[in-house]
């Protein structure tokens, strides 16, 4: 029973450090609630690993997971995100509806994760929690980028979520059933790291977090591109070369 409970009690982790996230930026402490979102992330990663390794995985273990997300990954970012950048704009409306659409795109993609049958290998769509901790960690550049930019990577972001784009699946790389005892130590150590080194751990993070979201949006275009070309082939063909 204490077995099958260890990886609901990693996705109550990312629940508890999405909750504080939100405090935190409530509280000013903006690098810090970029922190605990960046932490939920590896606690994320870490719990369908356990459970995997333990052999417990579970459909309440699974609903959890998605219910905790989209605290930690979606509302928790979108409200960092709001008290830092969002809140003094004078079209208030345009901020609201931005930080409404983010959450209500990664809800839509966990429900979408929850119902179809995915592609071995891929997530369809930008998984909520690379979103979520891209708009966290972007939200320390406030005093370098101004607010409308942070709305157009927003909006961009929602869209990569519940778009079809294919994005590569690291959850499925195994953990040995002797590291789960290790798991403890290294979330113990990547908090302390990252509360001792906020600006530097969230900033350092940014970087592949963009890399992998900005993956999606090349194969989009790409894919956009080929579509067009094939149209034009398919032309040529019925009509002839153009004059």
């Amino acid at each position: 029973m204490i077995t099958k409970s260890i990886p609901n009690l990693f996705t109550l982790g990312n629940l508890f450090l999405g909750m504080l996230a939100m405090m935190l930026a409530l509280d000013g402490r903006y690098s810090l609630a970029a922190i605990m979102v960046i932490v939920a992330m590896l606690l994320d990663g870490l719990d369908g690993r356990v459970a995997r390794a333990l052999n417990c995985q579970s459909e309440f273990g699974k609903q959890l997971d998605s219910l905790s997300d989209i605290i930690s990954f979606g509302i928790a970012p979108a409200l960092i995100m709001y008290v830092i950048s969002f809140h003094s704009l004078p079209q208030t409306g345009l901020a609201w509806a931005v930080t409404a659409i983010f959450p209500m795109c990664g809800a839509l993609r966990l429900a979408r994760f929850n119902v179809q049958k995915g592609i071995p290998g891929y997530f369809i769509g930008l998984p909520i929690p690379a979103a979520g901790g891209v708009v966290a960690t972007l939200s320390l550049f406030h005093k370098d980028i101004t607010a409308p930019y942070f709305i157009i990577s927003m909006l961009l972001l929602s869209y990569l979520m519940v778009s079809s784009v294919r994005y590569p699946n690291f959850k499925k790389l195994g953990l040995p059933k002797k590291a789960v005892i290790a798991t403890p130590f290294v979330v113990i150590l990547a908090v302390v790291i990252a509360v001792l080194f906020p600006d530097e751990t969230s900033k350092l993070i940014f970087v592949p977090l963009v890399i992998y979201a900005g993956y999606g949006l090349k194969q989009n275009i790409d894919r956009l591109l080929r579509r067009k070309r094939r149209e034009e082939d398919d032309s040529e063909r019925l009509f002839g070369p153009k004059r």
